[in-house]
């Protein structure tokens, strides 16, 4: 017999399922940097257009972007992130590190730096209690019950 309890790191699992696969995180990615038309993405990356179409699909269906209409004869759509999108960026910039300094074989890599001032970024966690940002072997984990977004801000949950 299986336990019925949750399992801690289901969302990680759910989240994959969106976006875990090499295509999809490579169109965010170039969604991020400004692209947002579907040609300008194919030729970016070199992608067929029927697997560009399935991923941006899957895309808009999860909420991550939405379609804005540019043109309408013929109708032609770009794809903009929406906020639930936008809050991808800490996970993808942590996996462009990640790689650039353990798989990156000597390669030029991508700075990132604040668009104000021109200062390169570090990313790190922050706590809010202790004023003080930290590494990932400070950090542990606890379950607790699940407060959707929407019912911590009082926006009501959307049912299908």
């Amino acid at each position: 017999m299986t336990s019925a309890v949750p399992r801690p790191f289901d969302s990680i699992g759910r989240t994959l399922e969106l976006v875990g696969d090499r295509w999809t995180m490579l169109i965010l990615r170039d969604v991020f940097r400004g692209l947002h038309r579907f040609e300008e993405l194919r030729g970016d990356l070199g992608i067929a257009r029927p697997v560009l179409s399935n991923r941006l699909g899957k895309l808009v269906d999860g909420g991550i972007l939405t379609r804005v209409p540019y043109e309408e004869h013929p109708p032609r759509y770009e794809y903009r992130l929406t906020e639930m999108g936008f809050e991808l960026s800490p996970a993808l910039v942590a996996l462009m590190r990640w790689g650039d300094r353990w798989l990156s074989d000597g390669e030029a890599v991508v700075v990132l730096y604040h668009g104000t001032c021109g200062t390169e970024l570090e990313q790190g966690f922050w706590c809010p209690r202790c004023v003080t940002t930290f590494g990932p072997r400070a950090i542990k984990s606890r379950l607790q019950p699940f407060r959707s977004r929407r019912q911590a801000t009082g926006t009501p949950a959307k049912h299908p």
